[in-house]
């Protein structure tokens, strides 16, 4: 999951965590998947929009089907903020942001958005 980051890319996780820098990038991940069965992910594309000609902004949706279940938790829903640059003729992650989708005190919204995600199955 890391490896399309540039060296100096940063990442904002579900949780608010702040990493900085590839390296740190992989550590933290590792972190995270070594420790539980990650969950089956789920993704849809929303925009991409081009900041020039080697930039470019990324909007996903995402979801998550834990292990042993077959639907989505709608708890697990995120928007997925990318900025990608291209370097030497590639395409690298600079900054990537996972927001969670809770949308608090609108019910109607999250199953909005989780039947969305579903279409994706």
């Amino acid at each position: 999951m890391a490896e399309p980051f540039a060296e100096e890319g940063e990442l904002i996780g579900f949780d608010g965590s702040e990493v900085i820098g590839k390296h740190e990038i992989v550590s933290h991940l590792q972190g995270i998947f070594a420790h539980h069965q990650p969950p089956s992910y789920v993704a849809k594309i929303r925009s991409v929009r081009r900041l020039g000609p080697e930039a470019a902004l990324l909007r996903a949706i995402a979801g998550m089907v834990p292990p042993g279940q077959a639907d989505l938790n709608p708890n697990l829903n995120a928007h997925h903020t990318v900025v990608a640059v291209k370097r030497e003729g590639r395409w690298q992650i600079a900054f990537f942001q996972n927001t969670p989708a809770q949308f608090h005190g609108r019910p109607d919204l999250v199953k909005k958005f989780t039947e969305e995600l579903r279409q994706s199955l």
